[in-house]
């Protein structure tokens, strides 16, 4: 009987400690883009819902609605700006505060980005 609580109480330990370190894209991205001798600083405001994804681009091409799939440390998503597809991939970092990977712009040019999550505002003294 001893022994059974312990494995118990081990099983539960381990899974709070698992969901406290769960990595969450939801919040907003700064990122540097770079399509060879061209280049931008979007921002994203990402909502992660399970392995859906949605959310805001902002840059250059104005705003747009983006939605996407995460898988892992694996995510996508897309946008149309100007009738165009902009499509990204690109890997979360172990300590969930990065994205790396890649853009394609269509016509404008494939490319690479960083995305990094932009620290969390404090709550407000009252």
């Amino acid at each position: 009987m001893k022994l059974s609580r312990h494995l118990a109480l081990l099983s539960c330990l381990f899974l709070f400690t698992a969901l406290i370190h769960a990595q969450t894209l939801t919040g907003k991205w700064n990122s540097t883009v770079s399509l060879g001798d061209q280049g931008g600083n979007p921002t994203f405001v990402l909502q992660q819902s399970g392995d859906k994804l949605t959310g805001t681009y902002s840059g250059a091409l104005g705003e747009a609605p983006l939605h996407g799939t995460v898988k892992g440390a694996d995510i996508a998503f897309d946008f149309d700006a100007y009738g165009v597809t902009i499509h990204y991939v690109g890997k979360l970092s172990d300590d969930g505060k990065k994205i790396t990977g890649t853009c394609d712009y269509g016509q404008l040019g494939k490319g690479t980005f960083t995305a990094t999550k932009a620290a969390e505002a404090p709550p407000a003294k009252q």
